[in-house]
């Protein structure tokens, strides 16, 4: 029997778990009580660690399709195949043919953070779609035209807030989304019994409305309005100040006449809530001692997502509480160094997809027209697909229709433990080990944090003999996908990473690292950079 220590990868929450191990395998989890961020807290998910392991449904070798059946193979068979099966499709259409799709589990990996989004790039297709655009990307497009970086994000400041307006969200079924706090449900209660008010903007009755001081049922997809009728209060009341950030802010002399039409009366017979309960709610946000204003994917996968995301931001900072203790704050993840202006900002529709000329948001197309541009013929058609921990056909809308259109494909490969809806019409899967033999460590979540952390996880259980590591699949399909080959040593991938952000950190006179000299190799990096150089 023995114990080991791991970050729960099952939400954003983040959690410590301490676990039990018997002869290689999980027996119990519970929650670590000296974890520096999450004190002990566990939920349902996080209990059920070691059943991933033992699911009787989870690929362990990779499978071939054959027809209509699958068949185990080893790992340098599956990947030759591949290798065959993508760069063929490469060779007689071009790579423009090459799709990527990138499924939410990738932010919950350390080999997805790392290496996916760099898969993608070696492909050298604009065909990238992933979960974001249908969860939160109206989120990062707000916070990329609003602060100039798309992962700027306020996160509210739970601990200290003495109010707060929460739009969209159900943190006590879901634990909390783009705000990773542990014990979320905790920490509202504890808001409510220091005396602080919970305002819950939901449609539906949920366990969180029910904490709540008060529910407001507003009517679904109209949170851009209330929202806005808010900011025409302020300003008729004369209750919008930012505070110390007004020396800092451009345009907000237009925001007057933007609110002038959405007065709490014009807004009461779309949104459903009555004026005197919106003039209420904009007052007692100005007026508390300090307040934040949280959305979450209720707000975004709707019409106006963005432009909610954006009057969420605008809210906090009229009411003097965007980037203060106990408002919106902007955590400091120890692993990413904001720029200070430097580059070209924030940029959309840098290209367009095929077919119905959307426009492309971070790198990426909508995930909804990734079946139109498999379906439709002409130059650039779509004739393959990599999907790296995405179930598509499941999540995204119309799935039916992608289901059909991958059916049709050439060739595709999926990396993934299951057989699922969308991986069934794969040729190759490639199955990654469970969470308790990989490593881990947040990147994505760590920037959205409620207190600043760094947490490492090394494997609680060593890598069985038939697996292979997730990150080694994701280097090895970055070398297909280079043209190298399937049997190059995956290892160059990471000197290729290192070697490049080592570089950029040299040229960057924000880095710790700036003016020093170039290691000759990545693994004597430490031995040349400057005294008191910090952690890159």
């Amino acid at each position: 029997m023995e114990t080991a220590y791991r970050i729960c990868p099952l939400c954003e929450a983040t959690c410590g778990l301490k676990l039990t191990i018997d002869t290689g395998r999980i027996t119990g989890a519970r929650g670590d009580r000296d974890d520096v961020f999450s004190a002990g807290f566990i939920c349902p998910k996080g209990a059920t660690l070691g059943q991933l392991d033992s699911d009787p449904d989870r690929l362990r070798r990779p499978m071939v399709r054959e027809g209509g059946s699958w068949t185990e193979t080893g790992w340098a068979e599956a990947f030759a195949i591949v290798e065959r099966g993508l760069m063929g499709v490469v060779e007689r259409h071009g790579r423009l043919s090459v799709a990527t799709y990138l499924g939410n589990p990738n932010v919950h990996t350390l080999a997805g953070q790392m290496y996916s989004g760099e898969f993608a790039k070696t492909v050298g297709s604009p065909n990238v779609y992933s979960a974001s655009t249908v969860d939160q990307m109206p989120k990062h497009v707000s916070s990329g035209l609003l602060f100039g970086d798309p992962y700027a994000i306020p996160v509210p400041d739970l601990d200290r807030t003495d109010h707060l307006l929460m739009l969209g969200a159900n943190p006590v079924e879901s634990n909390g989304s783009l705000c990773t706090a542990p014990d979320f449900p905790g920490r509202l209660k504890k808001l409510r019994k220091r005396g602080g008010r919970l305002i819950v903007v939901d449609p539906r009755r949920t366990r969180t409305a029910a904490l709540a001081d008060q529910h407001v049922a507003i009517r679904p997809g109209t949170d851009a309005y209330l929202l806005f009728a808010m900011v025409h209060t302020l300003f008729e009341e004369g209750l919008a100040d930012p505070g110390p950030l007004a020396s800092h802010v451009e345009g907000m002399h237009a925001l007057p006449s933007l609110a002038e039409a959405f007065t709490p009366e014009a807004v009461e017979p779309v949104c459903g809530v009555p004026a005197d309960g919106i003039r209420t709610l904009a007052r007692e946000l100005a007026q508390a001692p300090t307040a934040a204003v949280y959305a979450r994917i209720g707000t975004t996968a709707v019409e106006f997502g963005t432009l909610t995301s954006w009057l969420v931001d605008v809210l906090n900072l009229l009411t003097g509480n965007l980037d203060r203790p106990g408002g919106a704050m902007f955590p400091l993840a120890p692993h990413r160094r904001r720029g200070q202006g430097r580059g070209r900002g924030f940029q959309l529709g840098r290209w367009h997809s095929r077919v119905r000329g959307l426009p492309e948001v971070k790198g990426e197309l909508p995930a909804a027209a990734l079946a139109e541009e498999i379906t439709t013929p002409g130059e650039g058609q779509v004739r393959a697909v990599v999907t790296i921990a995405g179930n598509p056909v499941l999540s995204t809308p119309g799935g039916d229709r992608l289901a059909q259109a991958l059916a049709g494909l050439e060739f595709m490969v999926s990396v993934d433990p299951y057989l699922n809806e969308t991986t069934r019409h794969a040729d190759v899967i490639l199955p990654p080990p469970p969470p308790s033999q990989s490593s881990h460590y947040d990147m994505s979540f760590n920037e959205l944090a409620i207190r600043n952390n760094a947490r490492y996880s090394p494997p609680p259980v060593p890598l069985a003999g038939d697996r292979v590591d997730e990150c080694e699949i994701l280097a090895r399909l970055i070398q297909i996908a280079a043209g190298r080959g399937a049997d190059v040593d995956p290892a160059e991938v990471d000197g290729r990473l290192i070697e490049r952000d080592l570089a950029k950190a040299i040229a960057d006179p924000a880095s710790p690292a700036y003016g020093a000299t170039r290691p000759s190799s990545p693994r004597s990096c430490t031995r040349v950079l400057p005294p008191n150089a910090g952690w890159i």
